[in-house]
């Protein structure tokens, strides 16, 4: 559920008008509900209240320093991909040991900072990386802790570009080259291997290829004790879906009885890693009507946003809900929602049944909380959107919209010989 709803005629986030919004802050922007974020943290963590996890909201889904803080204030700890990210996460008021840091490909200045900084662990990708993390501990001076993602040859049904747990993507160690570091761990004299981490997707909607992933961790941790392996904590990753369409995802209660009797079973410290399902639902962009144009085979609603500002139409097919902020009697009938970007791909809908719309009024695109302002950029020399925060009655400008002093502020032209 989320905190965006008509009231008469008009959309609100929570007790604010989103017309009002578009008319304060201009458009496109995306706007929060700090409740409903807050509310799906929640929801989460009393569903999995019997084994108390530490939930580290995946950063990457949603990186605004505003929806960190509000979420570490609840308790909750971070997961992040980049030295960019640990960054945001350190200012946000993350506490070090609430840190997990992943990606297939850190570097070493990535390393030291994370190093230096303490964090909770790294999730490592492949044996040259847990090499390479020993080796610039033992240049520090320090032991760091460290998990060992494995992939579980899992594939669910979701987007082939979002999904990690198949043996043919790039994430993950097998079990079987695993087993060899785990047995092997006191090699690395520099480096603490207590954990197991798995990520096998994002966007999944149900339960069952969590639960063949785990069951295959579990099996795995048994073959580690009887070998004298001792681990510490097991870290399930993320990707429980949202509703976008006609999905029907799991909620958090159901998802938790169906993995927390294999969770309870390994008797270790459980981490979970949600981007979406915290954020997904919680935002919106909010995009103003340009033109209305009629071609002779089709309708087309041109806005003010593009591409630039939500990538996941073009570049995962991605169904995203479309309705107007204001409501009239009526159908326009089928028609297209594109922005201004020169390019064929640049669209939100096609051939999409939608109320009737006029010219200088706003649509807003729902379910884009997650990997919207986050992966939006400045492609034709666009101003990334405004982002705003509501909370109740009142409204907060947490990212203003981008000036092009913003956008050419690195660039250089040199004087040409």
């Amino acid at each position: 559920m989320h905190d965006f709803k008509f009231k008469g005629k008009h959309l609100y986030c929570e007790a604010v008008s989103v017309e009002r919004i578009a008319k304060e802050y201009g458009t496109p922007c995306y706007v929060y509900s700090y409740h409903t974020i807050i509310d799906h943290y929640r929801k989460l963590k009393q569903a999995f209240s019997a084994i108390d996890p530490l939930i580290c909201y995946s950063v990457k889904a949603n990186s605004n320093g505003a929806i960190l803080k509000a979420l570490v204030d609840e308790g909750a700890g971070l997961d992040v991909v980049s030295g960019g990210e640990l960054s945001r996460a350190l200012r946000a008021g993350c506490l070090p040991d609430k840190v997990v840091y992943a990606s297939v490909g850190k570097t070493d200045r990535e390393i030291e900072e994370a190093i230096r900084r303490n964090i909770l662990f790294f999730n490592v990708e492949s044996f040259s990386e847990l090499e390479n993390i020993d080796h610039l501990s033992q240049a520090l001076n320090v032991v760091s802790n460290v998990a060992i993602r494995i992939n579980p040859d899992v594939e669910p049904r979701t987007h082939k570009f979002v999904v990690t747990g198949a043996i043919t993507t790039k994430f993950g160690i097998d079990f079987k080259t695993a087993e060899k570091i785990f047995v092997s761990r006191k090699q690395f004299a520099h480096l603490t291997i207590s954990g197991i981490h798995i990520h096998i997707g994002s966007q999944i909607t149900e339960s069952a290829p969590y639960v063949a992933a785990i069951k295959k961790v579990v099996k795995f941790i048994r073959r580690l004790q009887k070998k004298g392996v001792t681990l510490e904590c097991f870290n399930i990753g993320g990707g429980l879906g949202i509703i976008y369409d006609r999905e029907t995802p799991q909620t958090a209660e159901k998802f938790a009885r169906k993995v927390l009797p294999l969770l309870k079973l390994t008797g270790l410290k459980i981490i979970m890693e949600p981007g979406r399902f915290i954020v997904g639902n919680a935002g919106i962009l909010v995009a103003r009507v340009l033109y209305l144009k009629k071609t002779p085979r089709k309708k087309i609603i041109i806005v003010d946003a593009g591409v630039n500002d939500v990538i996941r139409p073009a570049l995962y097919e991605a169904y995203h809900t479309i309705v107007p902020t204001t409501v009239h009697q009526g159908r326009t009938g089928k028609a297209d929602v594109v922005g201004p970007i020169c390019e064929s791909a640049d669209f939100f809908a096609k051939e999409r049944k939608l109320p009737v719309v006029k010219e200088g009024e706003c649509l807003a695109i729902m379910g884009a909380g997650a990997y919207g302002f986050s992966m939006s950029s400045n492609y034709n020399s666009r101003k990334r959107a405004a982002e705003v925060m509501v909370k109740d009655t009142k409204t907060y400008c947490i990212r203003r919209r981008e000036t092009l002093d913003d956008i050419i502020r690195n660039e250089q032209i040199p004087e040409y010989e």
